[in-house]
């Protein structure tokens, strides 16, 4: 909400959004966080260094910071004042800037005669160039015909306009997801040309998934058997040890391309679940995953383990290639221990 003007609508109509999208929030797995410019605040722009830098030495800066960063989208609930946005708006823009970058902003804007569309194309000649991407859907209020009583009174276009902003929110911001994590702070390129890694966290229980039972059908048909956990896994299962292991995902294009996980037992750093898409073997991405798991390692562990099965003679060789050794035979599992002295 962008007004501070004392006695504003704003609030109005940032209730009357609340109400009319959380519903439908619900049932696109959305958290609605409603954020007041007012309750910021956010005295103008007062910090030396440049935005770009992310050099931040006032708390007020810090927590608009934190509050922007952890969102995928924003909704701007916006009056016009002179044919343009509140100076609220654009000096609460003009704070940050990696912050911002490729995240879907929508609007929804109130007034008299232009029902506050004015202020929404000032504004979006100001988030493009912040990386902002502006959405074609809007809400457009003339308040003259839409309030009653303090509130705003049913009205069905406005309902259905609402919903319809939050639901191009959410799929844009679906769609620009892989940019946004390219650009953050946790993630590091990867090994081919537009490709990141980024730690994976539960919520990337699906894609895990579908990649393990893509990768290890070819383990199964090595060792003939199906008895591989990885091929069975459902994704609440593997959601659960995301949680539990260092586990580390490469991604391009909003694909998973591969990942591997690791954690420590006593004193050795285990290493599993190493996997590449099938269409990119031979590229060198595993051998890249798996130098990666073992960069995470504690300082102090000893040895580098992990499991294969012990027919998977292209896995072995990779190991075997790595420095990695058979300490066991074939258990009765099927599988095989291998490892080599931490560096």
């Amino acid at each position: 909400m962008c007004s501070t003007r004392p006695g504003a609508l704003g609030p109005v109509v940032g209730q009357w959004l609340v109400e009319t999208l959380t519903p439908r929030a619900a049932g696109l797995g959305v958290e609605l966080v409603p954020v007041a410019i007012g309750d910021l605040n956010l005295p103008f722009l007062d910090e030396e260094e440049h935005p770009a830098s992310g050099s931040y030495r006032h708390e007020h800066t810090l927590r608009w910071s934190e509050t922007v960063d952890a969102a995928d989208g924003f909704i701007a609930i916006t009056p016009e004042y002179n044919y343009g946005m509140p100076a609220t708006l654009k000096n609460a823009l003009d704070y940050l800037s990696r912050e911002w970058a490729w995240k879907p902003f929508g609007f929804v804007s109130y007034g008299h005669t232009s029902a506050g569309t004015r202020a929404v194309q000032h504004a979006k000649q100001v988030v493009t160039t912040l990386r902002l991407v502006p959405l074609g859907a809007t809400v457009a209020i003339r308040i003259g015909a839409a309030m009653q009583d303090g509130r705003l009174r049913p009205d069905a276009a406005h309902h259905a306009a609402g919903v319809g902003l939050l639901e191009e929110l959410v799929r844009v911001a679906h769609a620009l997801r892989p940019m946004r994590e390219r650009a953050h702070v946790g993630s590091s390129p990867g090994p081919l040309p537009g490709s990141y890694a980024r730690r994976l966290t539960a919520d990337d229980a699906g894609q895990v998934t579908v990649l393990q039972r893509c990768c290890w059908v070819d383990e199964a048909l090595a060792n003939d058997t199906m008895d591989i956990p990885a091929l069975h896994e459902s994704p609440e299962q593997v959601r659960e040890w995301l949680t539990s292991w260092h586990a580390t995902g490469l991604w391009r294009d909003g694909r998973l391309l591969g990942m591997v996980r690791s954690r420590r037992v006593d004193t050795d750093w285990h290493v599993g679940r190493l996997a590449v898409a099938p269409d990119l073997r031979g590229q060198g991405l595993g051998r890249w995953l798996l130098r990666t798991a073992e960069a995470a390692a504690d300082p102090d562990c000893r040895r580098m383990v992990l499991f294969t099965g012990a027919r998977s003679q292209r896995n072995i060789d990779l190991y075997h290639s790595e420095g990695y050794r058979q300490v066991s035979l074939a258990s009765p599992d099927g599988t095989t221990c291998l490892a080599k002295p931490a560096a």
